[in-house]
């Protein structure tokens, strides 16, 4: 069972730029994590979609 596996590492930014940038705010990083929260859940409905109407096919 092979899975495309998401990188972490597919920032290009220079360690310089991110050692010397300013901290994010706890109001950035709120909206950073509920972005991504939205974006999983998305993601883990479409995987649930895709599977019931797999197996209503299947059953048929």
């Amino acid at each position: 069972m092979s899975r495309l596996i998401k990188s972490n590492y597919s920032n290009a930014a220079q360690l310089k730029d991110l050692m010397t940038a300013p901290p994010m705010s706890a109001a950035q990083h709120a909206e950073v994590m509920r972005k991504r929260i939205a974006q999983r859940r998305m993601v883990e409905e479409a995987r649930e979609l895709k599977r019931a109407s797999s197996s209503y096919y299947d059953k048929r």
